[in-house]
């Protein structure tokens, strides 16, 4: 659909003007990650594109709708386990990825949109609801707009993560790329519920279980990290 790829583009557009324009401050946060190892783009691109395609695919299968998928969570899934492994091989120490949480955050916030307008063809509506500001995707059926609640929510952290950085708190400047992957996966877990996906242990759907594990690692590695001396 041209509107989905229209804010796509949109979408890259976003995350690459506050990659670039967005200051930073001094200190672990602003280190630039890209020039840290020649293989770092490379694992970083490498592990969300086998991230998305895998996962996304995978729950397509398990949701009775088999083909080729694609996945956001899946992605930051993909990068951050390439991107961990490469430093710990080349020794690597501290957090190396603040300075992509609001792109992504933004690049999130906007793309979303474009599912939202793609309709049922990309598998991303809500189930059905009765709440006054349910959308027809096409189906006579009103469903939940998840994909606007995931784009509040991204837009949302990135306002409140700005202002984080502004004031130089520990949490934005030296973890802030594990407060990204956390809260992304944090309100990600709670969307699932409403998405008609095929459950894999109980309630829980795939995406279910690839927040819970997102949010363990924020955690452990936030952590970690305001630790550090």
């Amino acid at each position: 659909m041209l509107q989905h790829s229209l804010f796509d583009l949109l979408a890259v557009l976003s995350g690459i003007a506050v990659y670039v324009w967005l200051p930073m401050p001094s200190g672990v946060g602003a280190r630039q990650p890209l020039g840290l190892d020649p293989l770092y783009p490379m694992a970083l691109a490498g592990g969300a594109l086998l991230g998305a395609y895998l996962i996304g695919t995978l729950n397509a299968w398990l949701s009775g709708a088999p083909g080729l998928g694609r996945s956001i969570e899946g992605g930051i899934a993909g990068a951050v386990l390439a991107v961990e492994l490469l430093k710990r091989r080349r020794g690597i120490v501290g957090s190396t990825g603040v300075r992509f949480a609001a792109p992504m955050a933004a690049a999130i916030g906007t793309g979303r949109i474009g599912c939202f307008l793609a309709g049922l063809e990309d598998f991303t509506y809500g189930t059905p609801t009765a709440l006054p500001w349910a959308h027809d995707f096409g189906d006579g059926v009103m469903r939940h707009p998840v994909q606007l609640y995931e784009s509040t929510a991204m837009l949302l952290f990135l306002a409140i993560f700005i202002v984080l950085l502004r004031l130089r708190h520990p949490l934005a400047v030296r973890a802030g790329f594990y407060l990204f992957v956390g809260v992304y996966s944090g309100q990600r877990f709670l969307w699932e519920f409403l998405k008609p996906y095929g459950t894999v242990v109980g309630p829980f759907n795939l995406f279910h279980l690839l927040s819970m594990m997102l949010i363990a690692y924020a955690i452990v590695y936030a952590r970690r990290e305001l630790q550090r001396a």
